[in-house]
């Protein structure tokens, strides 16, 4: 009879569930297929609703729980999206309520936040990521933001940027990775992954945005929002890689760019908007603009008011209005007059829904209630943020074995970012907060205080012209060991609208390191900025030099341990380092010159101070040769190529393998040479261990031309590494 009873309870409850599901609107049926679902809304909406849902405000400046009336009134319930710049779940919720409760239809809204190198947990900015070449590790980062941020009533992040950059003046160069497309390419899928995961529906997981489409990395003159001359060819063979393969991982929006691309700008590029993006990459996610790239148009010469703003950026693929004010005004009046038409606004409104049924948003419009402490700051989360510091640091120079520190009675800590938090988290640090910020000071101080005396004199402020602490600086230089100054950049010095004229630091900076070598003790000169930087009046003063950009939380910690030596270094440049500011644009895979031997700068070097991938450590690595298992391919067939590395020294160490080809003769000149694979792996003391590169010939031979069509010609290739490199004939 129990069995009985039991039966019959299951059985009424599958009928009511049965019948729920009839009632409730094909759109809310959590059991039925995304795409019906999408389909069932858009045929319910009326006009006026499709068209706010293509509208993003803002929420959380200056609002709170205790103004939401205010709030509300602001925020139409019918609206598509805000960018959230609070942390509390609380105001999430009630602006949320209003959409789902007080909306004709209960469409939530999506809560989007530039997340870019973590929430509260402050990892090293994307540049520094980049030279850790570790994209596990990004990704386990990029994760830990997606966790704290969802926790916290963020959706969806402005993130990753992806824009190949080359020119440091350009001071967002410190949020992507670097010069190289397919390293930009390879940590964007890092990314995406550890933001997305498998389910952006997980409450622990966000929808991803690559940004900026395309080619804003090419700012001219390293100034922000210009035009950029961008050729076809450069389009394909340069800028669109990262794109194509965040694509491929499935990133759920992309966010169009400020530039002008060779007179056409990012937000009413119909090419690369819907030819490429939509029509030939099949993205079916949506594009947001960047703030106010809409309205921009009519200062870029392409538009003649708003209302033309609107319908050439919705016409060229622009799903969403992020802040121009734009659409929610004229999109309404634009399809009645039929310049838009229902085909297009409903493909558009089908966009941003599928995202939000992506998130689960329709089920689970509202983020639970949960403490600081069981979001931010955790464990796991803080020794991800000190390893990715410690891995992201490149020792650039060190004269004499001066690091590790040895066993130093007193060590001098000088210069403005000693003992300065707010400065190590970068730009874009969203809810960073400089309590939870180890300086440099303060980790040194944990590490090695107990056997050595930490000394410390600011020197100087970060510009200006106040020599007035030059004295105790070299005073307490002199009563020293060994001098640690610590220089660089502002947190505001890099990031959005920080172009700068030059990469040499600010003269006092230079100064104070010319008036210590007067003490006569070793110098160990850290720098912290995100950009690469012209050091060459530097370099000779300094016997060692660690580049450890913006690291975020763990600063203080990670600095600790590669000086004291707990921390091999194991960092390689991701960007190249210029000698000088007058050779920029300077990067490691320019194309030939037609006169190799002739076009030099006749005042200055033609070599970069350190090139892309330098980076020592505190042991030593040999290379032996490259072997293949055919030095002779056809198109289609896979190639298998080894080198064997030794740790040589007396430490246990990483060690990042970089593998190009070169291809000497194109129908389309190539760049002298061009990454293809990276692999980082640990070496104990003496081990010798095999790198290899599984080569396929269509894809690593092959280039693009200037329509994005990829083909491989026949003829000899290299295979490089290092000073190593093996002939590769391709036969047809």
């Amino acid at each position: 009879m129990k069995r009985i009873s039991i039966i019959f309870v299951f059985a009424m409850l599958l009928c009511t569930v049965f019948s729920q599901n009839k009632q409730l609107p094909l759109y809310k049926n959590a059991t039925k297929p995304i795409e019906k679902r999408v389909n069932d809304l858009v045929l319910r909406m009326t006009l006026e609703e499709k068209v706010m849902q293509l509208n993003q405000y803002t929420l959380g400046r200056n609002d709170n729980k205790n103004n939401i009336e205010d709030v509300l009134k602001q925020k139409p319930a019918e609206l598509g999206s805000v960018i959230y710049f609070n942390n509390d779940p609380k105001l999430r919720n009630e602006v949320q309520r209003q959409s789902i409760e007080k909306s004709r239809l209960g469409i939530p809204m999506i809560f989007g936040y530039d997340v870019i190198h973590g929430y509260r947990t402050v990892y090293p900015i994307p540049l520094a990521q980049a030279c850790s070449w570790n994209p596990e590790l990004a990704q386990k980062a990029s994760a830990v933001a997606a966790q704290e941020a969802r926790m916290s009533g963020v959706d969806w992040t402005f993130s990753p940027m992806i824009d190949v950059a080359r020119d440091g003046r350009w001071g967002r160069v410190a949020e992507g990775y670097g010069e190289d497309s397919y390293t930009n390419a390879v940590f964007c899928v890092a990314a995406v992954k550890g933001y997305q995961g498998d389910n952006m529906a997980d409450n622990k997981k966000i929808a991803a945005c690559l940004k900026h489409y395309v080619g804003y990395g090419a700012s001219e003159g390293g100034r922000d929002y210009v035009f950029t001359e961008v050729s076809p060819q450069t389009l394909w063979d340069t800028y669109m890689l990262p794109y194509q393969e965040g694509v491929k991982a499935g990133a759920a929006t992309l966010m169009s760019s400020f530039n002008d691309i060779s007179g056409i700008p990012g937000s009413a590029n119909h090419y690369t908007m819907t030819e490429v993006l939509k029509k030939r990459w099949k993205h079916d996610g949506f594009v947001v603009s960047d703030w106010g790239s809409i309205v921009q148009l009519i200062a870029q010469g392409v538009a003649v008011d708003r209302k033309d703003a609107a319908l050439k950026a919705f016409k060229a693929g622009v799903t969403m209005d992020m802040m121009n004010g734009c659409y929610d005004k004229y999109l309404v009046e634009l399809v009645k007059k039929g310049e838009i038409s229902k085909k297009e606004l409903d493909d558009a409104v089908k966009r941003v829904l599928r995202v939000k049924f992506r998130l689960g948003l329709f089920e689970n419009p509202y983020t639970p209630q949960t403490t600081e402490k069981e979001r931010f700051l955790l464990p796991v989360s803080l020794k991800i943020a000190e390893q990715l510091a410690e891995e992201s640091m490149v020792l650039l120079k060190n004269e004499n074995n001066t690091l590790p520190l040895k066993a130093h009675s007193k060590i001098a800590v000088v210069g403005p970012l000693a003992k300065s938090k707010w400065h190590l988290l970068g730009s874009w640090a969203a809810h960073g907060n400089t309590d939870d910020v180890i300086s440099i000071y303060d980790g040194l101080e944990a590490e090695l205080g107990k056997d050595s005396q930490l000394l410390y004199a600011e020197g100087c402020g970060f510009d200006g012209n106040d020599t007035s602490k030059f004295a105790e600086a070299l005073k307490t230089a002199a009563t020293s060991d060994v001098v640690v100054v610590c220089l660089g950049e502002k947190k505001d010095w890099s990031g959005e609208n920080a172009s700068r004229s030059t990469l040499a630091l600010p003269e006092i900076q230079e100064k104070l390191v010319v008036e210590l070598k007067k003490a006569g003790k070793p110098i160990i000169l850290l720098l912290s900025n995100g950009r690469p930087l012209e050091l060459n009046r530097l370099e000779p003063l300094v016997d060692a030099m660690v580049e450890i950009w913006q690291p975020g939380i763990m600063t203080g910690k990670a600095v600790a341990g590669i000086l004291s030596g707990r921390v091999n270094p194991s960092g390689k440049l991701a960007i190249t380092f210029p000698y000088s500011t007058g050779q920029v644009p300077i990067y490691y895979n320019q194309r030939k010159s037609a006169r190799p031997h002739q076009g030099k700068y006749q005042d200055i070097q033609n070599t970069p101070l350190y090139e892309f991938g330098y980076g020592l450590s505190y042991t030593t690595f040999e290379y032996g040769d490259i072997k293949a298992n055919s030095q002779k391919v056809k198109k289609g067939d896979k190639l298998v190529v080894e080198i064997p590395v030794t740790n040589t020294g007396d430490r246990d160490g990483m060690e990042t393998v970089h593998w190009f080809i070169a291809d000497p003769v194109c129908s389309i000149s190539r760049p002298v040479k061009e990454l293809k694979y990276f692999e980082k792996k640990s070496l104990a003391k003496g081990e010798i261990r095999m790198f290899s590169f599984e080569i396929d010939i269509n894809r690593d031979f092959s280039f693009v031309d200037e329509s994005g069509n990829r083909f491989v010609e026949p003829g000899d290739f290299y295979v490089i590494v290092k000073d190593k490199k093996i002939k590769i004939e391709l036969t047809d």
